[in-house]
């Protein structure tokens, strides 16, 4: 019986894994064993052979940050020539090709641009709504929606979440978690905010009524005691949200994936295919109380992300219609429906397009195609 064999068989009997089983699994090299177990968690919570995805679109409707994070590629500083705010107008022809190819999803994110008062976002909100009502808006990571607070003229977290939510927010998405442990958020993104700060806001919108997801990105050089420490927090802060019954279900997916280091300014080798799968693997034994996790192909490549769906993983992400900001980093995979339909079949699985709450729309049979051939990234 191998070190990690008594960890395994305690996920599988429905125990909760704790700190030190987590450092077990991280330390351990025997990545195809933890996927199994992974894979038997994942068929237990969702017994039919089906991967699904969602048909999305990312808008970076701003590229000017002050945050400054030297992990990121993609934001150009206040007064910066090469930063940019979309017009209004071109955010909803881009949301109108969108739903033109059967989309339900958009995914705005930028930087946190301190030119844009909170009256922006919730005018926007409201002009996409009333010419989309149809599509679900799935945007803003926690650190935008800290600077609204910082730019709404005295009005507190809550009442942001809440009024950006009656604008048309429908839920939040889990960019900006990096690792949730204050030594590296320090080193890589100082002006973000702590891992509380991150987690508040995320427990703010549970509170208000809106789902979200969470995730986790691995290679900046954090310690294996941080990743663990960083799905405990998770697991925790869904504890809470289910246990207080609120309006939500609190985060419905987790994503992980690796650091893209190309373009820039910190410097660190690129995790490989057995990093990403060990670290999928390990947050579906640990984080007991979420139901889907999703493929990365984005940063890890097709083949990877087929991969994935035989390490816990049970959903394939969205399509990205569009997505600059992991792109700008030297992430260039793309995909259209067609190939994630093959991926997903040559995995074994059959594929089905879902909405936001994960809700399937439709099960794409065998040898059914898309009706319209369309590119995910432009």
């Amino acid at each position: 019986m191998s070190d990690i064999d008594h960890i395994l068989d305690k996920a599988l009997r429905g125990e909760r894994l704790d700190f030190d089983d987590g450092m077990a699994l991280f330390a351990s090299n025997e990545v195809e064993k933890i996927g199994h177990a992974a894979n038997i968690i994942m068929q237990r919570r969702h017994p039919e052979p089906i991967t699904t995805f969602v048909v999305g679109r990312n808008v970076n409707y701003t590229n000017v940050c002050d945050v400054y994070c030297r992990f990121c590629a993609f934001y150009r500083s206040p007064g910066s020539n090469e930063g940019y705010v979309l017009p209004n107008e071109t955010i909803l022809e881009k949301i109108q090709e969108t739903v033109d190819v059967g989309g339900t999803e958009i995914l705005m994110q930028g930087g946190t641009n301190p030119n844009l008062p909170f009256s922006y976002y919730t005018d926007l909100l409201k002009q996409i709504k009333a010419r989309f009502p149809q599509i679900t808006m799935h945007s803003f990571s926690p650190a935008e929606i800290r600077k609204m607070v910082d730019v709404s003229d005295g009005l507190t977290l809550e009442q942001v979440i809440r009024d950006i939510h009656a604008a048309g927010l429908d839920s939040l998405p889990g960019g900006g978690a990096e690792i949730l442990d204050d030594r590296t958020r320090k080193k890589i993104s100082r002006l973000k905010g702590s891992w509380k700060d991150w987690i508040e806001v995320m427990e703010t919108a549970h509170r208000v009524g809106m789902n979200t997801t969470a995730t986790m990105v691995i290679g900046f050089g954090e310690s294996l005691e941080e990743r663990v420490l960083h799905l405990l927090r998770i697991r925790e802060s869904q504890d809470k949200c289910l246990t207080n019954n609120y309006p939500s279900k609190g985060y419905l997916a987790f994503i992980v994936w690796t650091f893209q280091p190309d373009n820039t300014n910190l410097k660190a080798e690129r995790l490989g295919p057995e990093e990403y799968l060990k670290a999928l693997a390990i947050a579906r034994l640990m984080l007991d109380n979420i139901d889907n996790f999703q493929s990365s192909w984005v940063t890890m490549g097709p083949e990877v992300g087929k991969l994935s769906l035989s390490y816990g993983a049970n959903d394939f992400g969205s399509t990205m219609m569009e997505e600059n900001v992991v792109s700008a980093a030297g992430a260039t995979h793309k995909v259209n429906i067609d190939l994630i339909l093959k991926l997903i079949r040559e995995a074994g699985k059959i594929p089905a397009q879902r909405n936001t709450k994960y809700e399937i729309l439709r099960v794409f049979h065998e040898n059914e195609s898309v009706d319209k051939d369309f590119v995910m990234q432009n």
